[in-house]
């Protein structure tokens, strides 16, 4: 074969492993019983197909046969296991074979990546090892990144994936998803991580960036997976409720910062920027899941950026209706956070001294005492009321426990334009507590 032919059999291997290789680590979990006999499989099946297709040309099935290769190459790596003895060679023997015949298209492909999926987020698992462990072995990310994205030292975050691993073994942790009966209760679980990884990269919680556009969009991949894989069952709703309302949320992304880096909030965003593509796919998921009369608290907080997304400027907004909807989400889901975000929707509506009222109770029973949100909310209510002395203490407790750089430059020069001019901003704007 010519160089150029080699090179692009090579460029295909590649595009076929950003493709497919979560697929067939996926099926080589189910076929193998193992997390890292799947992965070292997997790279073994890559490593053949980089020898041989150049030579063999590229299989009409080229994910059927990297399971194939890469079961057959796990079974060869145990049998060369020194420790292995008879009993060993039974238990390689009985690893299934996949069935040649089948096409391998599509359905049961991703079934596997669906009960990977539940795997990692069993709940005999901890809440941060279910992340880490999504993260690693669905989306394929490297320790050191998940590592960075969560300001978790890569030794001490390995470990944690380690015992995770351990834990699906020796506990036993069945690699399927749940019967009718667990789904919904499992489903929380793995909505949830879905989530948290998604807050994560469209809000990071520290560094020097406001967004990390990669784990974000894993997220959105994730649901995705989870709305079409749940096609018609009963637990539908809330998977669409959950894509629906980070579909939303991403389409302010190129709104959301300068070109500098800088917080731009959300009624001073140029809303030209936001994507209307990703917008309208949201609205869309958010009516079908309310059609569904079983509305959950993804489904609800989709509805609420939709009002948002669908005024055609900050004074258009619908606060009624957004105040409306977080009363459904408090009674359904009661939180501090639900409550601090309608507290501001309330704000909006009302005017700020109605809103403030809400925040200091919330905060005079001890609820987010250490939350940033709540603080920061507090200030611009402050300030808008005319309250210099307390909207600076506000503030400066706000900076305190603000990790992030980017907030932390919005919440310096507000505090900084205060304590310089000693003049109050009154008028329409919303808190600073509220998410952009």
């Amino acid at each position: 074969m010519s160089q150029s032919a080699t090179a692009a059999t090579s460029a295909t291997i590649e595009a076929i492993y950003r493709a497919e290789s979560r697929r067939v680590f996926a099926t080589l979990v189910r076929l193998l019983g193992d997390f890292d006999l799947a992965e070292e499989a997997l790279h073994e099946a890559f490593r053949a197909a980089l020898e041989q297709w150049p030579r063999d040309g590229v299989p009409e099935n080229p994910r059927a046969w990297l399971v194939s290769a890469g079961r057959f190459k796990a079974i060869d790596a145990v049998r060369r296991d020194a420790r292995m003895d008879a009993l060993d060679d039974e238990a390689a023997e009985a690893i299934p074979a996949p069935d040649e015949t089948e096409s391998w298209g599509s359905r049961d492909i991703e079934d596997d990546r669906l009960r990977l999926i539940f795997t990692c987020c069993h709940p005999a698992l901890p809440p941060d090892a279910q992340v880490a462990l999504t993260l690693r072995e669905v989306c394929g990310l490297t320790t050191e990144e998940i590592a960075h994205a969560f300001l978790t030292a890569a030794p001490t975050l390995a470990q944690r994936i380690v015992r995770a691993k351990n834990k699906i073994r020796d506990a036993r942790i069945p690699y399927q998803v749940p019967g009718p009966r667990e789904l919904p209760e499992r489903l929380d679980s793995v909505l949830r991580v879905i989530y948290l990884v998604f807050n994560e990269g469209y809000a990071a919680s520290s560094g020097a960036t406001l967004t990390r556009h990669d784990l974000s969009g894993e997220a959105i991949r994730l649901a995705r997976l989870l709305v079409e894989l749940l096609a018609e069952q009963d637990s539908e709703h809330e998977a669409m409720g959950l894509l629906a309302l980070m579909l939303l949320h991403e389409s302010r992304r190129a709104a959301r910062a300068t070109p500098s880096g800088d917080l731009v909030l959300l009624e001073e965003q140029d809303r030209s920027l936001w994507d209307r593509a990703l917008i309208a796919d949201g609205t869309a998921l958010v009516e079908r899941a309310l059609a569904s009369r079983r509305a959950g608290p993804y489904t609800l907080q989709a509805a609420i950026s939709a009002v948002h997304a669908e005024a055609a400027s900050a004074g258009a907004t619908d606060w009624a209706q957004i105040v409306a909807l977080y009363d459904l989400l408090a009674r359904m889901e009661p939180s501090p956070v639900v409550e601090l975000n309608r507290a501001v929707a309330v704000a909006m509506r009302d005017g700020p001294a109605a809103g403030l009222a809400l925040v200091d109770a919330i905060l005079a029973r001890g609820d987010l005492a250490d939350y940033r949100l709540a603080h920061a909310a507090r200030a611009d209510l402050c300030r808008r009321l005319g309250r210099k002395a307390e909207a600076v203490a506000a503030y400066e407790r706000a900076l305190a426990l603000t990790r992030q750089e980017p907030e932390r430059r919005f919440l310096a020069r507000r505090l900084a334009a205060l304590q310089a001019d000693g003049r109050s901003h009154t008028g329409g704007r919303k808190a600073e507590g509220s998410p952009g």
